[in-house]
């Protein structure tokens, strides 16, 4: 009988949870994957998306080998080429664009389809390659943007609480997120708590999972939660429950900001939020004498016009409660903000600045005619199914005369609009450095098997283009292995101890901080080391002194004649992003498109559940079918983003009526700010 192995790895994909993994091999072979035992955030389980993973890396609809276009764009039809045959041609067609338009009119299209510091965004895998080319910047700006600058006014940092300490809370606000379907190890946490007594609230548009489990339900209106969190804090100071001696030793501009809650009465608040003034009330009593509090917010609630405000004034709570004294007590959005790796994308290698392309504005870049992109190269991503202004973004993807190359692992809406694909590895098949973005660990991703075909790692095939464009800079070929002492070098104290031979033996090593965690106790990264609420960095970008509610723009304007609905598209309990969006059992679980239509919308309508309909705007359509649900409040509805176009009724999804707009910081993206209606077929 042959040897099993036990191959220690870590979940690339886009989610907090960043799972370690262990892959049992046997003939070269990868039988079982399951959640590693011995992390404590993991304990042994993964989601119900990646327990499918290994299913996902042997799909008869994996690219394996590179592919040239032989059809019109956008109707997928390929002819298969050799490795050299793929880089010889793209190795001409670079040379030529940079030699007629200059290496700007390249725009290296990175998305967030892993989030590997060596293979993925967080490492900005290629960069290096980029800036020797004289590339565009690419503004990875799709996922938490808007929120990042709201805590970092406040903060000086995105990162906050260690979010295993809501063990430890007494009380916690589960504000936007659905941590059942999007993170679900928090939850093990989240029941730590209340069995030793919490009280948790879901504070959500939607009657999510999570919100169904939770002991108390506030259904918000969309884009309102900074008023919300004003309204509470109003409370607070009526309580007399204010910090004050936090306040006025770790604090900058309280009584400024002190005047703007004041502003902010229940009733007020009440207006604006939809939620009956009795609920803020109670909440606001349980927040002014509830130690400590936690505050748990993820990316859906900053994904609207006024998005980095909602972050900036959530952040302020901790402050006037002073619950970053106590172990269980502040906010959780992104650890990333900790994370202490140092990667160096090489910027000396620029001639001279370059332009910089937003991710999320990928159809204005691509029209633009007095700075033309003659060269599109997608890795990591799929814009046709992730972006907004679907429509656009499909047109413009259609010209002749942009070079499209796109390295995937399947054929998505996207890879039908190239002209050359370059097959990728999937995570069983190369090594990579992750760090989660919801829990304080260093992961290490180690091979469990030979990739299939030929596919290649992005770092590999990076240093292959660099062959066959005759680059000479040493740094473009360094190896992973390199690449990764590189990242560990930085000197940190978080560092200490975290070495590459321990993470490829252990796979998996704790950040070397206080366990518990209590990060702002005694002071913030700020320029003036205290938590600013009056921060002079934001007036310097054109923002207010202070925290302001900001609404978003369904929530601020009247509904335009025929478009009466706000739409939001939170994620998938099947897909992530539209990764496993072509798995055949999770296609049946998901159901296809459906939009929740509250009963008193839905009979307006004349539609009934399970009706086929269309949801449309000025900006483009999809199709779906209704479910009546009183998950979702009258004037919302509600769909799932995920679905791949080309797999959906009438070849569009969500995102067709979503409008290439900013939100208030960061140039952060709209998912939930959009007006819709819905019609029967």
């Amino acid at each position: 009988m042959s040897d099993e192995l036990r191959v220690l790895g870590a979940c690339p994909l886009d989610c907090p949870d960043t799972c370690s993994w262990v892959v049992t091999v046997q003939d070269g072979k990868a039988t079982q994957m399951r959640g590693n035992p011995d992390n404590p955030y993991t304990r042994g389980a993964l989601c119900v998306k990646v327990n499918r993973y290994l299913e996902h890396a042997g799909a008869d609809d994996r690219i394996l080998y590179p592919l040239r276009r032989v059809g019109p764009k956008g109707s997928g039809r390929f002819e298969r080429i050799t490795w050299d045959e793929a880089l010889d041609e793209i190795s001409t067609r670079l040379t030529a664009i940079i030699d007629e338009h200059g290496g700007e009119a390249i725009w290296p299209y990175q998305g967030t389809g892993t989030l590997g510091y060596l293979q993925g965004e967080a490492g900005e895998a290629g960069r290096r390659l980029w800036n020797a080319l004289g590339a565009s910047r690419h503004d990875l700006n799709i996922c938490s943007r808007a929120g990042n600058y709201g805590l970092l006014w406040t903060n000086g940092t995105p990162g906050g609480m260690d979010p295993e300490n809501l063990a430890l809370s007494r009380l916690i606000l589960l504000w936007g997120t659905n941590p059942l379907t999007s993170g679900h190890h928090l939850w093990k946490f989240v029941q730590d708590a209340q069995k030793n007594g919490a009280y948790v609230v879901a504070i959500d548009p939607i009657r999510t999972r999570s919100a169904e489990r939770a002991d108390e339900h506030l259904p918000i209106r969309p884009g309102t939660d900074g008023a919300l969190a004003l309204g509470l804090l109003n409370v607070v100071l009526s309580e007399g429950a204010e910090d004050r001696d936090y306040l006025e030793n770790h604090t900058l501009g309280w009584d400024e900001f002190r005047e703007e809650i004041l502003k902010y009465p229940p009733s007020r608040v009440a207006e604006i939020t939809g939620l009956p003034e009795e609920s803020i009330h109670n909440l606001g009593r349980r927040l002014a004498h509830t130690r400590p509090t936690a505050i748990r917010a993820a990316q859906g609630i900053q994904r609207h016009e006024g998005g980095g405000a909602a972050l900036r004034t959530l952040s302020c709570i901790p402050g006037v409660t002073g619950d970053w004294r106590h172990p269980g007590g502040g906010i959780a959005y992104s650890t990333s903000g900790h994370m202490p790796l140092t990667v160096d994308t090489r910027p000396d290698l620029l001639a001279r600045p370059v332009r910089k392309l937003t991710m999320t504005r990928l159809a204005d870049g691509l029209e633009n005619t007095a700075e033309p992109v003659k060269c599109l190269w997608v890795y990591g991503a799929n814009p046709l199914g992730s972006s907004p202004d679907q429509v656009r973004i499909r047109r413009a993807m259609a010209r002749e005369d942009l070079f499209t190359v796109v390295m995937e692992q399947f054929p998505t809406d996207t890879t039908d609009y190239a002209d050359i694909v370059l097959p990728a590895t999937m995570q069983i098949e190369h090594m990579d450095l992750h760090a989660g973005y919801g829990h304080m660990y260093l992961l290490w991703n180690e091979p469990a098997v030979e990739p299939p075909g030929e596919c290649l790692s992005t770092t590999e095939t990076f240093r292959r283009l660099a062959r066959h464009l005759g680059l000479t800079e040493p740094s473009l070929y360094d190896s992973d292995l390199e690449l990764a002492e590189q990242l560990l070098s930085g000197g940190h104290p978080f560092l200490e101890g975290v070495t590459l031979d321990r993470l490829r033996k252990e796979g998996w090593v704790r950040l070397n901080i206080g366990d518990p965690f209590t990060p702002f106790a005694d002071g913030f990264p700020t320029p003036s080391g205290r938590l600013e609420f009056v921060s002079a960095r934001a007036v310097a970008a054109g923002l207010p002194r202070i925290p302001v509610f900001v609404p978003s723009m369904t929530a601020r304007t009247a509904a335009p004649a025929g478009y009466p609905l706000t739409l939001i598209t939170p994620a998938s309990h099947n897909f992530l992003n539209t990764i496993f969006g072509n798995n055949p059992e999770l296609l049946r679980r998901a159901k296809g498109p459906r939009v929740l239509l509250n009963a008193e919308d839905a009979a307006a309508r004349g539609l009934t559940d399970g009706q086929r309909v269309r949801v449309f705007n000025p900006t483009g359509e999809f199709m779906a079918d209704v479910e009546v649900s009183d998950k979702v409040r009258p004037g919302v509805a509600a769909t799932t983003k995920g679905h791949w176009a080309k797999l959906t009724p009438g070849g569009a999804n969500a995102n067709a009526v979503v409008g290439e707009r900013d939100a208030d910081m960061g140039r952060g993206p709209v998912y939930h700010d959009n007006f819709v209606q819905v019609a029967a077929l």
